[in-house]
């Protein structure tokens, strides 16, 4: 912008996200579509080295050489009313409560009858060759790779198949052995992760096939996919992700399911359980979000704490990264997320009556005892401690200070309800401190730079 020309804004795209939106008798330039949603659903998309000049009934738009180009003008699913609150104090709030409606919609379409396969229609690889894949690679950041943890958990569960999950960050600056028999899996919310984006770039040169799991069908992300798998969890305004997510977990269940019938390397009457009870999930999220009194009341009790210790093993190790972020984002506490059999290898130092310590446990795992066997390693060291489970062994309250019961579930499907109470536990701590949920400090939505 110019003060010696008020009415025009000239925008160019390099390395991040831009659009334009036409509106009745005034444009809009802006990074992301909620800036705009409430105004106009009619966007373009800019890609690399276009330029936009832009007036309030005017719009041309053309390459780095001045050269003009015509653009197709997309059309917005969402309405305005998904950037209100509802009745929710703040937007997380509200996005926690959305997730069993935000799963269904994932579902939808994808199991319509537990005996039928799952169906992934932009899915476009080759099932022949899926059949013979014998390595994936998932790349994310930040929440997106904890989701990524626990795909790689079932899907080396399911379908045998080997799995690397390493931080985009990381896999951008090392040479990779990713090539043309190579899945690569990259998960991102916003579509828009700089070092994702960048990552996907270089499995595309060296032939990879690329599937995207995302948020936003209309990224930046998403249109470099060889196959997408839209998580349809709607605009998600809060800083801190919730229900996107749930969304990639169950996403990542779709997946392995998926692979799992290509391969034939799951009894059928296993994978028909497994799709039963992930049809039942949303309404015992619904369940939790019932009766969140005792969530509040662990929150206030341990809202004074400077830091946090979660832990679990197995498929929930990645819940307990997830929760710990979830508290450091929006509390600013200190939490940290570990492997509950790593306790005994340096974090134990750190144990006193200062210092507590959140355990996820399910029962009929195999890991269930030796996580009460971890967890009583901590007690002896004074350490306050938080069961998470879906037991409802009456034992459990001479261990622990406080023990959130969730409903009864399978542990491999367990991380879709465990991270429901701790989603809400770092909620309630932060309002409880009185920080800014929504928007925390230092943080943005789309990480648009590396």
């Amino acid at each position: 912008m110019h003060k010696d020309v008020p009415d025009v804004i000239v925008g160019a795209r390099k390395h991040a996200p831009l659009l334009v939106a036409l509106g009745d008798e005034e444009n809009f330039i802006a990074s992301d579509t909620p800036a705009i949603i409430e105004y106009t659903k009619k966007t373009i998309y800019l890609e690399d080295n276009e330029i936009a000049v832009v007036t309030k009934d005017k719009l041309k738009i053309t390459d780095i050489d001045g050269k003009e180009i015509i653009k197709k003008v997309e059309i917005l699913p969402w309405e305005p009313a998904a950037l209100s609150k509802q009745g929710f104090k703040h937007f997380m709030l509200k996005e926690i409560h959305e997730q069993p409606d935000v799963i269904r919609n994932v579902l939808n379409g994808k199991i319509y009858d537990i005996d039928a396969p799952v169906r992934l229609d932009e899915v476009k690889i080759d099932k022949e060759i899926l059949k013979k894949l014998n390595k994936i690679q998932i790349i994310a950041c930040g929440t997106s790779l904890h989701a990524a943890l626990a795909g790689k958990y079932l899907i080396e569960n399911f379908a045998g198949i080997s799995v690397e999950v390493e931080a985009s960050s990381e896999y951008i600056y090392r040479k990779t052995t990713t090539d043309s028999s190579t899945l690569v899996i990259g998960v991102s919310q916003s579509g828009e992760t700089a070092d994702t984006i960048t990552a996907i770039k270089q499995a595309k040169e060296k032939k990879s096939h690329v599937l995207i799991i995302t948020n936003r069908p209309d990224s930046n992300m998403a249109r470099l996919a060889d196959s997408l798998i839209p998580v349809n969890a709607g605009i998600e305004v809060s800083v801190a992700a919730t229900k996107s997510y749930s969304a990639q977990l169950i996403s990542f269940y779709l997946l392995s399911i998926y692979l799992a019938e290509i391969k034939g390397s799951l009894d059928k009457d296993y994978l028909k359980n497994i799709k039963h009870e992930l049809i039942k999930i949303p309404s015992k999220i619904e369940e939790i979000l019932s009766d969140i009194e005792p969530i509040k009341a662990c929150a206030k009790s341990f809202s004074s704490y400077k830091n946090f210790i979660y832990i679990s093993r197995g498929i929930n190790l990645s819940t307990a990264y997830e929760g710990a972020l979830k508290l450091k984002e929006i509390s600013y506490i200190n939490a940290t997320g570990y492997a509950a059999g790593e306790l005994k290898h340096g974090p134990i130092a750190m144990l006193d009556e200062t210092m507590p310590v959140l355990a996820i446990l399910i029962p009929g795992g195999v890991t269930y005892e030796k996580i009460l066997s971890n967890c009583e390693e901590a007690k002896a060291r004074n350490a306050k401690l938080i069961a998470l489970t879906s037991s409802s062994d009456s034992n459990l309250e001479s261990i622990f200070n406080v023990v959130i019961r969730i409903p009864s579930v399978s542990e491999i499907l367990s991380p879709a309800i465990t991270c429901v109470p701790l989603q809400l536990l770092a909620y309630y701590i932060a309002e409880f401190l009185g920080k800014d949920v929504d928007q925390p400090r230092n943080l943005a939505k789309s990480v648009t730079v590396e």
